[in-house]
């Protein structure tokens, strides 16, 4: 059978936690805009520095603040290469965290799928006066193979 388009990018989310380098919580995010991948990201360590995964996370109230969060990479990525990300989408496989809805926000994508809510209420309030809609998929991850 046919993937549908959300199964698909979230699929493609998944994917890319794959990639994350911090034991803690992989997480995968896709930005899309008209059907069409504009970037993606996965939670690591800031480039050029050691990986959590070896070298141990840096804790600070219960969190790692080493990483930086799948959806802010993928933003950077973007940036990076000169892509504008208004009115697109974004595929998370976690909610995201308040820093990155903040981010979500300023930089003009309109819709975001995750496949898990994690921690952060303030997210669903201000997406509600943004007018940015932020839509739980209930799309589990794939089997382990």
């Amino acid at each position: 059978m046919r993937a549908g388009w959300h199964e698909y990018f979230m699929g493609m989310a998944h994917q890319a936690a794959t990639r994350a380098t911090c034991p803690r919580k992989h997480v995968g995010a896709v930005i899309v805009r008209d059907r069409t991948v504009l970037s993606t990201g996965y939670n690591g360590s800031i480039r050029g520095l050691p990986h959590c995964e070896d070298n141990g996370c840096m804790m600070e109230d219960g969190h790692c603040v080493a990483t930086v969060h799948a959806e802010a990479n993928a933003i950077i990525q973007a940036a990076k290469n000169g892509v504008s990300l208004e009115d697109s989408e974004l595929y998370t496989t976690a909610s995201p965290c308040w820093n990155c809805f903040k981010l979500i926000a300023n930089t003009g994508i309109r819709k975001i799928y995750y496949g898990e809510f994690y921690r952060d209420e303030r997210s669903r309030e201000v997406a509600r006066e943004l007018g940015i809609e932020l839509i739980d998929l209930e799309i589990p991850p794939p089997a382990k193979r």
